[in-house]
């Protein structure tokens, strides 16, 4: 069933809660929506597990909202809809912005409510390249990113999908149905909630987050990622995780949730299981 909560500031957060069993939570990456988990859904619910996604605020259905489009207030919506939801033991899957969501959420709130968790992608510890972060990306892009995003927003979401999903490397299984649903994805989003969360996910620093991780966690990336480059975000990552397992896809993108979904898939389930 699909099902909305109304937050403190009258937001109204969308989120699916399907099947039964253990909770797998899903928080998905910029500036896509609750869908781009479709295919985890589908899987894991027929595995046994129920299924949770919301649509962070301004994107997909949730209301678009001229402020509060911050990750403090995105890791208090997510914890209204694991409240709402009475999910417990859950496991907690973030994919690229959804992974900083998820580190803030139990850095914020505690896990109480969370099992494990899986880091997909995810942009912590910090995107943006600074004197003690080298490795990261020059705020110039980020500022592009803004500027794209402010402008032909359309036009820029079909542009971005190309990297996204690694459509410029040789011998990819990009489909135009992936393109499409990126796209559509984006476009259904606040244009004001999307500019705002640029900053969420390339200038936020993770790292304290990440530290107060105490359960077991999954950290899943790409070394082909041109979004989110694995040096700046997974090899750092699992040095600050208490009980972290790093496993690296060869050649996969960022959008490896797509592209190598029965791969990922079959490791979540293991995880979830283990």
């Amino acid at each position: 069933m699909s099902h909305f909560v109304t937050v403190k500031d009258g937001a109204r957060i969308f989120y699916k809660d399907w099947g039964t069993g253990q909770p797998i939570v899903f928080a998905h990456g910029w500036p896509l929506s609750s869908d781009a988990w479709d295919p985890q859904m589908l899987f894991m619910g027929q595995n046994g597990f129920r299924v949770i996604a919301h649509d962070r605020r301004s994107h997909g259905r949730s209301s678009q909202t001229w402020d509060g489009n911050n990750m403090d207030t995105y890791a208090d919506d997510l914890a209204a809809v694991l409240e709402q939801a009475e999910a417990k033991d859950a496991i907690l899957v973030g994919h690229s912005t959804g992974g900083g969501e998820v580190a803030h959420y139990v850095g914020r709130h505690g896990s109480s409510r969370v099992a494990k968790v899986v880091l997909v992608g995810a942009v912590p510890p910090l995107m943006l390249q600074t004197a003690g972060n080298p490795e990261g990306t020059p705020l110039d892009v980020f500022d592009g990113i803004r500027k794209g995003t402010g402008g032909d927003r359309s036009q820029f979401f079909q542009d971005l999908a190309t990297p996204f999903f690694g459509a410029n490397r040789d011998g990819n299984a990009v489909t135009q149905g992936m393109r499409d649903s990126f796209w559509l994805q984006g476009m259904l989003g606040g244009v004001k909630g999307q500019y705002d969360c640029v900053r969420e996910f390339s200038e936020v620093d993770y790292s304290e987050d990440l530290k107060k991780i105490d359960v077991p966690t999954l950290v899943i990336h790409g070394d082909d990622d041109q979004i989110v480059p694995i040096k700046a975000a997974a090899e750092k990552s699992i040095k600050l995780l208490a009980n972290g397992t790093l496993k690296v896809y060869p050649g996969a993108p960022h959008g490896l949730t797509s592209t190598h979904a029965d791969q990922f898939n079959a490791d979540l389930l293991a995880f979830a299981k283990a």
